[in-house]
């Protein structure tokens, strides 16, 4: 199957997990609402709501979201290995997840895990820059450890497509072999870097600039905005170099275009990105299978890598 064939057939995870989005974004206002009215109208009422209503926010998107997402990577992981998906997706989507990750917490455990293991990894390459060459050398550790962050999100949403591939293992060894993969092929992988910046710089060209014309015209109709900024800004209320009610209406739109265009890209861009990484992070782990004596060097780079590889190994 080809990525865009692989991403078509998935895209559906990506409508449900924009609907969690929606129906937390709903929560959190009714919430918001409900402590206004229900606390006598008060301040501290709304704060209450708000709160609340930002708990649950947070359970639904990061609970429900992650299911969804590890669902979509486990079909994902069918489409690049087997070259097939099943015809009903969401239902062997949902056995996936149920017969890989016994529990929720064990979910995110792992994933934890994975993101602490390459962020521990970014800060050790940092450090060695840091000392091989001084002020350069902190540059060239800069660099690559920025370049690392970028992929990180990308490498646990691999790592757990290995896990599902390996679902006959303990799901803390798979996880310490997705580790061990990018730790042996990271130069492979980081030809990924092209896809991720230019997709993710034409995604934000056209859909933040699109939302940003959008929120900037709307706004811009406001009537009486443009005096009550201009007021503001004469009274003092407003400081700094601003002298133009224009220039807050275009932050504002500026401000609400990246924001919704975080989420969408998010959504329903990034999916099609991952589907080309994960096709050449499965291509190398099958490849070239990480061994037992690969894992030592990274006992030594990370602490929660070794805890990990402890627990894949009782």
């Amino acid at each position: 199957m080809s990525n865009f064939a692989v991403y078509k057939k998935t895209f559906i995870f990506s409508w449900f997990r924009l609907l969690i989005d929606l129906l937390a974004f709903l929560v959190l206002a009714v919430c918001t609402v409900l402590g206004f009215f229900v606390g006598g109208r008060s301040i501290q009422g709304i704060g209450v709501g708000f709160l609340i209503g930002i708990i649950l926010f947070g359970l639904m998107v990061h609970y429900l979201t992650y299911l969804f997402k590890a669902g979509q990577i486990a079909m994902m992981m069918k489409g690049v290995t087997e070259g097939s998906i099943p015809d009903n997706i969401v239902g062997a989507a949902k056995d996936e997840v149920k017969k890989r990750f016994l529990t929720v917490s064990i979910y995110f455990a792992v994933t934890s895990a994975i993101s602490g293991i390459f962020h521990e990894i970014s800060r050790g390459i940092n450090s060695i820059g840091r000392m091989a060459g001084g002020e350069g050398g902190n540059a060239v550790g800069e660099t690559i450890s920025g370049v690392i962050s970028v992929l990180v999100s990308y490498l646990c949403d691999c790592c757990l497509g290995w896990v599902f591939y390996h679902s006959e293992e303990n799901a803390f060894k798979a996880s310490c072999e997705g580790a061990v993969l990018f730790f042996k092929n990271w130069k492979t992988l980081l030809k990924n870097m092209g896809r991720i910046f230019g997709i993710g710089l034409a995604s934000l060209v056209l859909i933040g600039g699109a939302f940003t014309a959008a929120f900037y015209g709307i706004l811009s109709m406001v009537p009486g905005l443009a005096k009550a900024i201009d007021d503001a800004i004469q009274s003092g209320s407003i400081s700094g170099n601003i002298d133009n009610p224009q220039e807050i209406i275009l932050i504002a739109a500026l401000a609400c275009g990246v924001i919704l265009w975080f989420i969408l890209h998010n959504i329903f861009v990034r999916p099609f990105v991952l589907v080309g990484v994960l096709r050449n992070y499965m291509k190398a782990g099958i490849e070239n299978p990480p061994k037992e004596e690969s894992f030592s060097e990274l006992d030594r780079i990370s602490g929660k890598f070794q805890k990990i590889h402890q627990k894949a190994m009782v």
